[in-house]
């Protein structure tokens, strides 16, 4: 028996009349259609807009809030408030008040607090740390009056280029701080000396030995009590001499020998020579310097005495040398602080270690224009190295300043106490309520101050030439003639 064959599915399924089906569509009617196309083209647009209207919805989060770990101290908010009054005095106007160009302020100078109680970090006890950036103010004020200590021994010598040390009781000190008093001047000789016919010619260039610093101490027990100690400030000034510029281009390393070291410290030739090279007839700068200081610490034993040595340039350097030397001395651990202008680099790496393993503490004030700070030079890191912590200024953040002030300048004495006086901390503005006096920098800087405050002293009939102020040798002798204001009353 033979099964029946599969029936198409084709044959099961009833013909679809084409002319019906089409009959079938067409008695729907065209508002019908219109309507059903409408709704459809309504709902579609609407959430599309609903969609692209409903802001995203974003997760509440509760935060607690907590206490802070640690309370900004009171000179940190001051320092905050100082920065935010330094930035909207800028952003109003420029400063020309009259009291930027009298000597003193009409309300005095910046008072001075009480610092018996924290001398001894102001003076680098724990390496200034927590008081460089920002600056602290009392900080500022001992910076700024340890450099006003070398602008006078400046002053000094620019009186009496030709002093020696047998005549020094002539050598008068032009201290601004009457709390002070000299005791002693000091004599740097240089180890070279001019040809013959150099010598016949220009016999003042060719003195051995001049004037380059003095000692001094405080006597005001007023201020004694106010500064917790009793202070001996050894001060130097920079290079004025002939034979001085001929000593600081010898820069290659000598020997600094010293009992006790395993090491190798080493410093430039030329510093090494006037530190310890002795005059006719008179004793080298280090023998004034320990023998004055022994005399003085003898004379006040039993009393909390620091020591304070202060440079620029030259001076700086010299400095750094002193405070080798008396911190390594063998008498009593009387603290050795150095606040240095400016300095160059002094000896190498064995050096710089001794310098801080002996405790004396070293704060450098540099401007990052100032070339003299990068010399001698340092290829690879190798030779030279620098001594201490480094407080670094801009000059080109004074709103006195021109941005493309000449090296002169940026080497300059006065601008640097004037960058010192309105440096608030790093990447922040000058400070606004800065009390300094900018007539030292019209008349050792004129050509580098900006023509607006030139003009200002010109209305104001100032006469630059009847003010007394030492000044650094850098701004007097090298500015060019154009810078005084030849003004009148």
């Amino acid at each position: 028996m033979t099964s029946a064959a599969p029936v198409p599915t084709s044959l099961l399924r009833p013909a679809l009349n084409t002319a019906h089906a089409a009959a079938r569509v067409s008695v729907l009617p065209p508002t019908n259609k219109a309507h059903l196309g409408n709704l459809e083209h309504l709902f579609r647009n609407r959430g599309a807009l609903e969609s692209a209207a409903a802001p995203p919805v974003q997760p509440v989060v509760r935060r607690r809030r907590q206490a802070p770990l640690l309370r900004l101290p009171s000179f940190l908010k001051r320092a905050r408030a100082d920065v935010a009054a330094s930035i909207a005095a800028q952003e109003e106007q420029v400063d020309l008040s009259p009291r930027l160009f009298q000597p003193v302020p009409p309300d005095g100078p910046s008072p001075r607090g009480d610092i018996a109680a924290a001398w001894q970090r102001l003076h680098g006890s724990d390496g200034w740390r927590g008081l460089l950036d920002p600056l602290h103010p009392d900080l500022r004020r001992e910076i700024v009056r340890y450099g006003e200590f070398v602008d006078a021994a400046y002053g000094a010598f620019l009186a009496r280029p030709d002093a020696a040390p047998g005549d020094a009781d002539a050598v008068r000190v032009p201290l601004q701080d009457p709390g002070y008093r000299v005791t002693a001047p000091l004599f740097a000789t240089s180890s070279v000396g001019l040809p013959s016919l150099l010598a016949l010619a220009a016999p003042c260039a060719a003195q051995r030995t001049s004037l380059v610093g003095y000692v001094a101490v405080c006597e005001n027990q007023d201020e004694v009590r106010r500064m917790g100690r009793r202070d001996i400030v050894i001060a130097l000034r920079g290079t004025c001499t002939v034979l001085e510029w001929a000593e600081n281009v010898r820069a290659g390393l000598v020997p600094a020998p010293s009992t006790g070291d395993a090491s190798d410290p080493k410093v430039e030739c030329g510093f090494w020579n006037l530190y310890k090279t002795a005059g006719d007839g008179s004793p080298s700068l280090s023998e004034m310097v320990v023998s004055e200081v022994r005399r003085l610490l003898k004379k006040y034993e039993g009393e909390e005495v620091s020591i304070t040595v202060t440079g620029h340039s030259l001076g700086a350097a010299l400095a750094v040398l002193i405070a080798d030397e008396l911190a390594g001395d063998g008498g009593a651990p009387t603290p050795v602080a150095v606040f240095s202008f400016g300095g160059p680099r002094v000896g190498n790496r064995a050096f710089a270690e001794r310098v801080e393993a002996r405790g004396a503490r070293v704060l450098r004030v540099v401007n990052a224009h100032d070339v003299v700070p990068h010399l001698p030079p340092r290829p690879g890191g190798r030779w030279y190295a620098d001594v201490g912590r480094e407080l670094r200024l801009d000059s080109r953040a004074s709103p006195y300043l021109r941005p493309d002030a000449d090296a002169g300048c940026c080497h300059d004495l006065e601008a640097y106490i004037h960058l010192v006086d309105g440096f608030l901390g790093s990447h922040c503005p000058f400070r606004a309520n800065a009390k300094r006096s900018i007539l030292r920098l019209l008349k050792n800087q004129g050509a580098n101050v900006k023509q607006l405050y030139i003009s200002k002293a010109v209305d104001m009939r100032v006469r630059l030439d009847a003010v007394d102020m030492p000044g650094s040798p850098l701004g007097r002798l090298g500015a060019p003639p154009s810078t005084v204001l030849e003004c009148v009353h």
